[in-house]
């Protein structure tokens, strides 16, 4: 027996398809954090995706962090991504706005009315 079987060479051939496919699973997991980063337009996504590939080479050992750091994003980001993604809440700001310019000029008027006449 010198060469091998069609069994054996099939063997070989089923380990090197799963191989290749746990190696690119193992590298999709860990574009996770990144993906989640991207969608939920975090202003960190390229550091996350960097660390991403060095948590690779670490065997994910800061995965978790990532996901968590993906996840957060800082107040003010927040509330500017808020005010951006919803036309209604924008429209009552600006609303807000023009309000309180109009109360800010009737007390002016007011301010100046009273100086003017000297009291």
């Amino acid at each position: 027996m010198t060469g091998y079987t069609t069994f054996e060479w099939s063997m070989m051939a089923l380990w090197i398809i799963v191989i290749i496919i746990l190696v690119y699973g193992i590298i999709a997991i860990h574009d996770i954090p990144a993906s989640i980063a991207r969608k939920r337009n975090h202003p960190h996504v390229e550091a996350i995706e960097t660390a991403g590939w060095v948590s690779l080479f670490m065997l994910h050992v800061i995965w978790p962090i990532l996901w968590i750091w993906a996840s957060y994003i800082p107040p003010a980001e927040k509330g500017e991504r808020c005010a951006e993604g919803n036309e209604e809440d924008h429209e009552l700001l600006l609303q807000t706005i023009d309000e309180l310019k109009a109360t800010v000029d009737t007390l002016q008027k007011r301010l100046d009315a009273i100086e003017s006449k000297g009291v």
